[in-house]
């Protein structure tokens, strides 16, 4: 490694956790690549963050505390210095908790960071604030709840075993947006001979990585695994072997619920027609090893956790995750590698305070609460932009009588609404370790640059209003090297036999997760659970998903050029992406008289959103994709696609329902637009 470059980590809310090398002059960030040396990203990087020092550097970075100076949401805002931002801060918190309690005041933050000292460094300060406590379900809980429910704590297949399989399913994953590296591995179980199938609502660009596309309608994806299973087993293409000696309950699957999903109404529920089901079963069970990477979108429907069970189920019909390169793959299992206890320290909550679910922020804002929410903190999260029921979150940020703080990098829709903003160091400016829900590598990111500005970590801050509050716990006077060493010092059996020597120069090790097939497998029984007596529905069956009154399904897909409401400050990228666009099938536009280019209002009963419309014919009838999550400076209009998304919840794990919501779409009264 040349001179002048420095080991970091992509520290944004994706699976795959890149490692970075950063070019460093003079203090600055110059230039960024991909470390060819990290085992699973090897010098590839995506889009976003190809340069990424545009983000770092960007002359929109928050420099100094600044305190509302004019309206909420005006955008008005004054200098002043962090220590009477901080009296500040403070003395309306003690005010707040005397007249109302500490669970007046609520914490809101998710994975703006996912380095586990930053991202978590707030929790010992609230836990001892006495503040309301959040229930960050924002992406996957109801996936999580999924795979628990069949494979228990069985963690997932080693991504790169991928490459031994037969016949590759992309189900429900944008790969190229969402997993770019996961492809390394794909494309190299296709140049073996492989077969590549991607299940999806609509053709998104991984479509170019498959062989056959297979488009599903929106939240049927139970219903056919289902409906595949039930074929399985009438055609004989099972492995009554691994079944008899690995699997619990699937004699009562097959005869309790398994007949009622034959092929006439797996095609109703699903669209898929009943050749297709019949040859898609004929491939999975006469295919050596089927490996299914599974992503997140179809686990954000009201039937989330029910879908994500049955898919799961799967491939145990025909012995895959008996069989190197078979199996699923949901997300990977590295969270016993250090013990975040440490970290969390939820014994210093001198009682156990009330949750709030973040997906219900805007109703936790507007309804009458005992005690009424009189404080929010936000910090790595824009939840103006990224949280459900957009109307409802602005109205309550709007509440003059809510004293809101802002931690952030930008003036981001959340911060324009606060009455006091922090500016926040980047990824490249603080100290960090990290871990990956897409792979097995850790690694450890020392700052590589000063901080811009007056900017301070999450970390730092936390030490600073404890001070303020006058906590005197140790704790909270720990930097983030002595918080990594602590974390380091726990012996962990995922971390034994590592190459510490690397870990410590910032290079990414691979844990020890012993993901050999065929088991034992991590469940009471020891077997995959078919039947999971305790679960409330102790067999896996089929839930609809959210029946609304529009007329469309709204996708509200990943972006190849934004992750969340992320790089938004990248006039670069909104270039690339084009606009904020509503995909629609050539056949609906054409009935309802609409264009390519033409301005468009979707709508439903929580709000309606302008957009500008692309004519696709990727995109199914009856379903309309919109791809992303803009500010509201760069919307057609004055309100971004989550005005049109629900506060409902997932069947198990409280997660969000993004992708369960239904819209009506007409001619907009301005016709202008670009594509």
């Amino acid at each position: 490694m040349s001179k002048g470059m420095k080991r970091s980590v992509c520290p944004y809310d994706c699976p795959d956790a890149c490692g970075l090398l950063v070019e460093v002059r003079e203090g600055r960030a110059v230039g960024i690549k991909g470390d060819p040396e990290h085992p699973f990203t090897r010098g590839t990087l995506c889009p976003k963050m190809t340069r990424y020092q545009d983000t770092v550097h960007s002359p929109l970075r928050l420099t100094r505390p600044l305190v509302r100076n004019g309206p909420k949401g005006s955008g008005n805002f004054r200098p002043i210095s962090w220590e009477e931002a901080l009296q500040r801060i403070a003395s309306r918190w003690v005010a707040i908790i005397r007249e109302f309690g500490g669970e007046a005041v609520l914490p809101y933050s998710y994975a703006g960071t996912m380095g586990l000292i930053q991202r978590n460094a707030g929790h010992p300060f609230f836990h001892r604030l006495g503040a309301s406590r959040l229930d960050r379900t924002i992406c996957s809980p109801a996936k999580e709840a999924g795979w628990a429910a069949v494979m228990g704590d069985t963690p997932g297949p080693h991504p790169e075993s991928v490459t031994q399989s037969d016949l590759v399913i992309l189900w429900g994953i944008n790969a190229v947006a969402t997993n770019l590296h996961f492809l390394h591995g794909v494309r190299e179980a296709r140049r073996r001979g492989a077969r590549v199938w991607l299940l999806e609502t609509y053709r998104t660009r991984t479509s170019s990585e498959a062989d056959r596309v297979f488009l599903v309608r929106p939240g049927s994806d139970g219903a056919l695994a289902l409906g595949l299973m039930q074929l399985l087993v009438r055609h004989g293409l099972l492995d009554q072997g691994f079944l008899d000696s690995r699997v619990q309950g699937f004699e009562e699957f097959s005869s309790q619920v398994l007949p009622r999903f034959g092929p006439q109404r797996v095609k109703e529920l699903t669209g898929v027609d009943e050749g297709t089901l019949e040859e898609m079963a004929e491939t999975f069970g006469r295919a050596r090893a089927p490996f299914i990477r599974l992503g997140s979108g179809l686990s954000r429907y009201a039937n989330g956790a029910m879908s994500v069970r049955s898919i799961v189920c799967l491939p145990a019909l025909v012995g895959a995750y008996g069989r190197p390169g078979g199996g699923c793959l949901a997300s990977t299992s590295s969270s016993k590698a250090f013990d975040m206890r440490q970290i969390l320290r939820e014994d210093l909550m001198a009682e156990e305070t009330r949750r709030i679910n973040m997906n219900q922020l805007g109703r936790a804002l507007n309804q009458m609460r005992d005690p009424p929410v009189m404080a929010l903190y936000v910090y790595h999260s824009n939840p103006a932009a990224v949280a459900p029921d957009q109307n409802q979150v602005l109205k309550g940020l709007a509440r003059e009588d809510l004293f809101t703080v802002v931690h952030e990098r930008f003036m981001t829709d959340t911060a324009l609404y606060a009455d006091l903003v922090l500016p926040a160091t980047s990824s490249l400016e603080h100290d960090d370790l990290y871990r990956s829900y897409g792979h097995y590598c850790i690694q450890k990111a020392e700052a590589v640059i000063p901080p811009v500005g007056e900017s301070k970590s999450n970390l730092e801050v936390f030490g600073l209003l404890a001070r303020a509050m006058g906590f005197e716990e140790p704790f909270f006077g720990k930097t983030a090297r002595e918080l990594i060493q602590l974390l380091l010092s726990i012996p962990s059996p995922l971390r034994q036999g590592i190459d510490e020597q690397a870990l410590g120069e910032g290079r990414a090790v691979e844990l020890k997760i012993k993901t050999d097939p065929g088991g034992p497998f991590e469940t009471p029984s020891g077997k995959i659970e078919i039947l999971n007596p305790r679960e409330s529905s102790p067999l896996p069956d089929y839930i609809p998903p959210y029946g609304g009154p529009g007329e469309f399904r709204l996708m509200t897909a990943p972006s190849l050029y934004g992750l969340n409401s992320s790089f938004r400050e990248q006039e670069r990228l909104r270039r690339l992406e084009g606009g904020m666009f509503l995909l629609m099938n050539p056949q609906d536009a054409a009935e309802k008289k609409l264009s390519q280019g033409q301005r468009v209002l979707a709508f439903n009963e929580l709000g309606e959103v302008p957009f500008i419309l692309k004519v696709s014919s990727g995109v199914p009838r009856g379903v309309v994709v919109a791809e992303g999550v803009w500010w509201l400076a760069h919307c057609p209009g004055n309100r971004s696609v989550n005005a049109l998304t629900s506060q409902r919840l997932t069947d198990k794990g409280a997660g969000s329902t993004f992708y369960d919501n239904t819209v009506d779409v007409r001619a907009s009264g301005n016709t202008s637009g670009r594509v």
